[in-house]
Parts: C-alpha cells; structure tokens; sequence
C-alpha cells in the first residue's frame, strides 16, 4: 500500500465523469442525439452513453447496475426504470407480439452482484410454453471451471474494504493525504452523542446543572473472550493498513505499554502483604484476571469502549486481551476513546465499576501523558450494568444503580452486550487470520455496524420516545398518588435525606435512604412485650391470671401455637393419599393423639378464663374419634358476640397483628429462597438426579409459602373480626387481603419487566401509610417512597435525554453535510470532479437522513428543530455508500 494516495484518487475520480464530459453520445450516429448521462458499473467500458445506447448495449446483459449523471453526482438507477425488458420464448431482441408480463410486474432476479428487479415479459403466443418451462430454459448453467484466486481476492477484499474506509472518512479531500490521518480519524461517529463543534449549543459548557447533564457522555465498558485470536503470524509479517485510524488502538504504542507494565498486579495490595481480591461479589474479572489460561493463543478477546446509550463503538476504543479482563488493558482503551471527547460530564458504565473504579485515576498517571485525563473539573460518575447488578452485594446495587441516580434517564448500560451477537459470527474466520487482517477485519465490521445504527436512529429514537412518555405519565400518576398519603414532615425528611445521598452516593457518612433501618414486627417481640407488661402489672399488685403458671397472653399464645401444629398436621394427613404406607399412617396417628392431648390440657386452662367455650365445645363436639386437627379451639375471635374478657382479646389483637407481619415477613423470604433456587437449578443443575433433588428443594420451600399465606390469612380473619369489637379504626392500612396474586417475589427472574417498570404488590410495601393509628413502623414506606420517586424522575429524565437526542442527531447530520459540501467547493479544478461529485453525494445523503428523521420526529421535537432545508424524500441507503 505505498501508493495508497495514488489508488484513493483514482478511486475517488471514478466518482466523477473522468474525462467522458462530452455532450455527444458516442454510441449514436446522429450528433443531436440526448446527452450522454448513464455508465454501466460492470461493463469494462466507464464511456457515458445516452438511454437509448444504454438499453440497447444490455438486451444480454439485464443484471448490470447503470448509474445515472445528476449534474453533482453519479446515482444508481435500474434497465427496467429506463425501459429495458427481457422477452422470454422468443430470440433475443425479438419482440413478443402479446407480452405477458410477470405477475404484478416484480420479477426479482438475485445474481452474483446483487438483487435486481427485471421487467420480465413471458411469450403470450398460442404455441408457447407455460411460464415455468420458459424460465427453466433460460441457459445459466455457468459450468466452465474457473482457476482458484481465493487467496488473491481476499487480499483485494482487504485492500479494498481500506480504500472505502479512507474514501468515507474525507481522506482523499485532504490535501495531507492517507499519510495525515489521525488515529480514530476513519470511525463512523455517533450522532446523537454529545460531539462538540458538531451537535452542541455555543453556549453548552455555561448551561446550569439541571440542563447541563443533557450534555453528559454515556460509555460502556465490556470485554469479549469469543473474538480470540490463534497464536499465528506476526505484526511484522502482516501489519496492519492502518494506524489506529478506526476503532482498534494503534497496536505499537499499545502493546508497549502493556509490555512495560506486564508485572503489575490486578488490584493494589491493601496490607502490603497480600493482593486486594474483589470486595464485591466474586467477579471473575477480578478474581481470575491473573489466572486465564491463554495456551496457543495470540489474544484471549478484545476490550470495547462504546456508546452505552446507542451501541456504537467509540474510535480508538477497542484493543486485544492479551491475559484476561485486565485493568492495565481496560484502562488504556477507557482514557485512549476519551481522547476523541472533550464533554464536562461522564457516566461510565462497567460490569466491576465497584472494583475498577477504586484506583483508576492513580493507574492512569502511568499511562502516556496524551491519555491523561483531567477528571477534577469533569464531573465523572461510574455504574453497574442493570442486568449485571443483582450479582452484587447489595451496597452496590444502590450505589452504582442506573435507577437510582440523577439525570442518567432510564440508561441501562447493557450496550455492548447487545452489541456482540452481531460480530460474534465473524469470530470462527478471525481466530485464524493474522494481527493486521484481523484488525483490519474487525474495524470494517464495526464500521458496518455503526452505520447501520445511525440509519437505525430514526426508529430507535421514534420507539423510545413513545414509551418514555407513556411510562412518564403512568410512574408520574403513581408517584404523585403515593406522594399524596405521606405526611409534610415526612414527605420534607425523606426528600432532603433522599437528596442528599443522591449528591453523594459514595459519602459513606451520607444515609442511605434507599436501605431499611426499621425494627421488624415479630410474634417473638409481641409475646415479650406483652410479657413485660404482666410483669409491671403484677408489680403494681394486679394480676388478672387466673391460673398459677399460665397468665392471659400465655393461653391465647398457646392456643394459636396449637392452631399452627393443627394446620401442620392437616397438610401432612391430606398429602397422605389413598395408597399410604403403615408406617405414615401410625406417624399420622401419633401425631393426632400428642395434639389432642395437648389440646385437652390447654381447654382445662381455656374454661377458667372463657367459660361459656364449655357450651361451644359441647355443641360442636360429634365423637370422640374426631382428628385432632378438625378440633375448633374457640379463641376470642372465634367466640364472635359470646361473652369473653376483652383483656383476652385485646391480647389476640396485638399477637394476631405480630403474626401478620410475622407471616408477611416468612412469606417474602420463602419467595426470595424460591426465586434464588429458581435461578441456580436454570443456570446450574444438570442431570436427573441433580434436577430431582434441586425439584425437592423447591417443593418444600413452595410448602412452607403455602403455610405462610394459610396462617396470614387466619390472621387476617380474626383481625377483621375483632376490629368492630374493639373498636379499631384505620388498622388496616398496614395490612390488606392478601390474594394468590400479591404473592409475587420482589425481583422476579421470570418477568419481563426490570426495576423502572416494575410496580410492586402490597406484601413489598405493606405499610401502605407512613403512620397509622396503631404506630408501627414507616421503613418500608419511606424506601418504597424513594424508589417509587425514582422511578418517576428517571422516566421523565427519558424524555428529556430523547428529545435532546433527537436534536443532536438532526444538528449533527446537518454539520456533516456542510463539512462535505465544503469539501466539495475546496476542489476546483477540472480533474476534481470526481472529489467534488463524492462529497455533493454524501452531503445529498446527510440532508435526506435529515429530512426523513426530523418528518417523522415532528411531533417529539421542538419547532426550531424542525425547521431545516427541505430536501427531496429519496430513498435512505441501507449501507453507507
């Protein structure tokens, strides 16, 4: 490639006429004949031609691509549009006297250079064949054997696929040449990232906090270990066409870092004695950057820096791992893609951000000073991917939350995950190729794809902004209506508190508000408060007990123990079945006869203190044979408006209402057990005694749920029946029915819905109110208040961001096309048509990217952006040309 300018100017003159500007169709005897404006993209004559001469010349030859002289540039048009059609039946260049043609006149024909539509007629003759005989006899055997070039071609692929790259990026209106190229010069830009000069406001630095976070950079940080290279070649033997002028760092300086740096350790040593693992959750990444075998391999993946919010890769934002996810190889690509942004704010997004984050700045200074980065007047902000937060520790699923910080939108930084099913494919063919192809390779790749989504944009965007706002109306509804139960002076508390963190999320001297500090209701505390109250009454000489060992709150505990061993048993004896063994069946009957003993004592004590039970126990009572777990105990909400002591059912009250939030609070760890399990038996188990046993596992905790809710909505009942007796009022704002629906889990691995659009049950806030007449608690209101505030803003924060995105997208599309028509009006000479042609067609290509995205976003988007030069509706390429 020592000649490369040389082969981009002929490459860029072809864009032009060359020096076919005649008026005069060569291929017409008459000299008034039209103007020559077509060529012919694979006839080996590049001679301009009238349509006349055009059609005529390509009756043989109907899949050849013509293109067609604007008066600026070349563009691509179709034989059947200027009026070639292809008779079958008949002689070639003989017509059909009664032409049938193809069904809806869509003929589609795919050949080696492309897909194309042909104006087909079939033969309408009363002797001719039927339409399929007549397209089967149409020769295209193509069997001449042909020498193998495979080797040579790839390498022309190669060469070429660099030529365009220079051509697209402007390397050939450069009067410094190929040779003036700056690293990540060549990479197709994003458009609706902050880019300034290009898509921002003159006055975009001096905007106030609560509009300058719109300005903010979103980058994503992510290796892939499927890109590996084989231990082949040698940068020496097959170096690569460019410099770092894309997407891939410059390979020199970069591997003479890493190889200046080679003995440094993954995580500073924190006693001078041993390495500083992971604090987090046991990262790979982390833990196991030191010991990735890399056997027979030149390089285990690449390392990506990309735009976290539109999936593009970042210039000079990709390198080779050469030992693993190593810091030493992810910093160098993190500061070597900032060098191409110059923005005030910065959301870096990353797998281990709570571990790579920690030293980061003191790891740069031994980096070369042109990737230096001066983060004390940038305001930089690193999080956790959100599909990859809940395998943190729970500190860092608040800290480094999308979801819980300010002005990030409803940003999920999973980008490059995405990203990678689509370049993964090509990861069998490069895994071979040497140092140089396979960057070369790579960088062509990403190049397609990042002009694919900026096409993209215009739906991407569209898409979006129509959900954000429909989740903005809805969240907003919610929160308001939530908002509007909660005290003033909570409602100030919990904003201020909430505030604050929000400002400085690694304050530890900060609150969290988002983690709860409440004390938990339990029957444990219940019976001991109750205690501790009979205790203080018999000090001050009243005692309302009437039996020696068993005081009031000890009967009615006692009885509902004995409720809970009753509905043990009545599960046991219904799993039993009709086929059950002896042995089950004498457990079964054992178990009966200690509970109905235990019960025939505790009714001794339940007479001195109730006794018109007795009248109820006779009543009820059909033989002495009855299952102890059938037995009704008659406690003092089961008596409805029989006489009983409201001493004893003020002390159901209070344990009855332990019991609910006790039952609520086993509930909701049974179903975060049951979720964990759920995970580990998918991701895990394998095997049919492994999956059998994980399946038991399951089971008994889905029974022990089951228990929960039965003894949650006993409690419930007797609640509902003692409240009009005892005259409670607004008790159950705490506490609600609780149907087969409310038992969700709180993060549910199965549902499609992630943390911004989730919308709880009452069993995750229960408390509902952050005050009631009974007290209690308000830690479950206050966290669920926060979050449910953060949902609210982060969906609103969307909206925002998306317009501001739009805005950019237009801008910058319009800056690019300005660059290329001034690029254009540099080249003025005879011999720079082609210069001028290209960059008339690029810019073409900007304004009808323009004008198509901001018709379709005229509703989303300001007036003044709006506006713009109207432009004709031409159809968008799908490839950049």
């Amino acid at each position: 490639m020592n000649e490369c300018d040389l082969f981009l100017a002929e490459l860029l003159r072809h864009e032009g006429r060359g020096g076919y500007t005649s008026d005069v169709c060569p291929g017409c005897p008459c000299p008034t004949s039209t103007p020559p404006r077509y060529r012919c993209q694979d006839c080996l004559d590049s001679q301009l031609y009238c349509g006349l001469c055009i059609i005529q010349y390509h009756i043989r030859l109907p899949t050849h691509r013509i293109e067609e002289w604007t008066g600026q540039f070349f563009q691509r048009i179709s034989l059947k549009t200027m009026g070639l059609r292809v008779q079958l039946g008949h002689t070639i260049g003989e017509r059909c006297i009664l032409p049938k043609k193809a069904f809806n006149d869509e003929f589609v024909l795919i050949d080696t250079n492309g897909v194309h539509e042909i104006g087909l007629d079939f033969c309408g003759c009363t002797t001719s064949q039927t339409h399929t005989k007549q397209l089967l006899r149409a020769d295209n055997t193509g069997l001449t054997r042909q020498k193998d070039r495979y080797e040579s071609f790839m390498c022309m692929i190669r060469q070429w696929r660099h030529l365009v790259m220079l051509k697209r990026s402007g390397r050939g209106h450069d009067p410094s040449g190929v040779a003036g190229t700056s690293e990540g010069q060549c990479a197709v830009l994003c458009p609706a990232c902050p880019q300034p000069g290009k898509n921002l406001p003159d006055d975009w630095q001096d905007a106030p906090k609560a509009k300058g976070w719109l300005y903010g950079l979103f980058l994503a940080i992510d290796a892939n270990f499927r890109l590996k290279r084989h231990a082949v070649s040698s940068d020496e033997t097959d170096p690569s066409l460019s410099q770092g002028w894309a997407y891939f760092v410059e390979e020199k300086s970069y591997k003479s870092y890493i190889l200046d740096r080679i003995g440094d350790v993954q995580e500073m040593p924190s006693d001078h004695s041993n390495l500083q693992k992971s604090t987090c959750s046991n990262h790979n990444a982390v833990n196991m950057a030191e010991t990735k075998s890399s056997q027979g391999l030149a390089a285990m993946g690449v390392g990506t820096v990309d735009c976290a919010r539109h999936n593009m890769k970042r210039p000079n934002g990709v390198g080779d791992l050469q030992k693993g996810e190593k810091y030493l190889n992810m910093d160098y690509l993190f500061f070597s893609s900032l060098r191409h942004s110059m923005v005030d704010a910065l959301n870096v997004s990353y797998d281990i951000a709570c571990q790579w984050h920690k030293h980061l700045w003191s790891r740069m200074l031994s980096l070369p000073p042109s990737h230096h980065l001066n983060y004390v007047a940038r305001t930089i902000r690193f999080f956790v991917p959100k599909f990859h937060l809940p395998a943190h520790v729970s500190k860092c699923q608040t800290i480094f939350s999308f979801n819980f910080t300010r002005f990030v939108g409803r940003t999920d930084g999973e980008a490059p995950e995405r990203g990678w099913s689509n370049i993964n494919p090509v990861a069998s063919s490069t895994k071979a190729m040497g140092p140089g192809c396979r960057r070369d390779t790579l960088d062509d790749h990403f190049g397609d794809w990042n002009w694919k989504k900026v096409v993209g944009l215009r739906s991407l965007l569209l898409l979006k902004i129509k959900e954000a706002q429909t989740e903005k109306a809805e969240h907003g509804a919610a929160f308001e209506e939530f908002d509007s139960i909660i005290s003033s002076e909570n409602r100030v508390a919990w904003k201020a508190e909430m505030e604050a963190w929000e400002e400085n999320p690694n304050d530890t001297t900060v609150t969290n508000p988002l983690e709860p500090k409440g004390i938990t209701i339990t029957q444990a505390s219940a019976r001991l408060s109750l205690a501790q109250l009979e205790a203080e009454e018999l000090e001050r000489g009243v005692d309302l007990s009437l039996h020696p060992d068993v005081s009031p709150s000890v009967l009615v505990a006692s009885g509902m123990d004995l409720e809970e061993e009753q509905r043990r048993l009545k599960v046991v004896a219904d799993n039993l079945g009709v086929h059950a063994t002896d042995t089950q069946k004498l457990s079964v009957l054992r178990t009966r006869i200690s509970l109905r003993r235990k019960i025939d004592s505790w009714r001794q004590t339940q007479l001195l203190y109730v006794p018109s039970v007795q009248v109820l126990v006779t009543a009820s009572a059909t033989s002495d044979l009855d299952n102890a777990e059938l037995i009704k105990l008659w406690l003092p909400s089961a008596l409805n408006g029989n006489a009983c002591d409201p001493h004893l059912q003020h002390i159901e009250w209070e344990l009855r209402f332990a019991q609910a939030h006790d039952a609520l609070e086993e509930l909701r760890q049974c179903l975060c057990v049951h979720c964990s399990l759920l995970n580990f038996k998918r991701e895990w188990i394998r095997g049919q005694g492994a999956n059998t046993r994980a399946q038991n596992a399951l089971t008994r905790v889905h029974a022990r749920q089951a228990a929960c809710v039965k003894r949650y909505r006993t409690a419930w009942g007797a609640l509902k029946r003692l409240a009009p007796i005892l005259k409670k009022v607004d008790w159950h704002g705490r506490l609600q029915d609780l149907s087969d629906d409310d038992v969700k889990p709180l993060i549910d691995p199965f549902a499609t819905q992630g943390e911004g659009r989730r919308r709880l049950t009452w069993i995750w806030m229960m408390d509902g109110v952050d005050g009631c007449a009974d007290g209690g608690d308000v830690d479950g209101v206050r966290v669920e208040w926060c979050k449910s505030r953060a949902r609210a803003l982060r969906w609103a924060e969307e909206v925002d961001l998306l317009q501001e995105e739009m805005r950019r997208v237009l801008q910058f599309f319009n800056w690019q096309a300005n660059w290329w028509e001034g690029q254009g009006v540099l080249q003025a000479a005879a011999r720079d048509e082609g210069l001028r042609a290209y960059a008339s067609q690029q810019a073409n290509i900007r304004h009808r990217l323009a004008a198509r995205f901001r018709s379709i976003w005229a509703p989303f988007i300001s007036p003044q952006d709006i506006l713009g030069n109207p432009t004709a509706m031409l159809p968008i390429p799908g490839n950049m040309p």
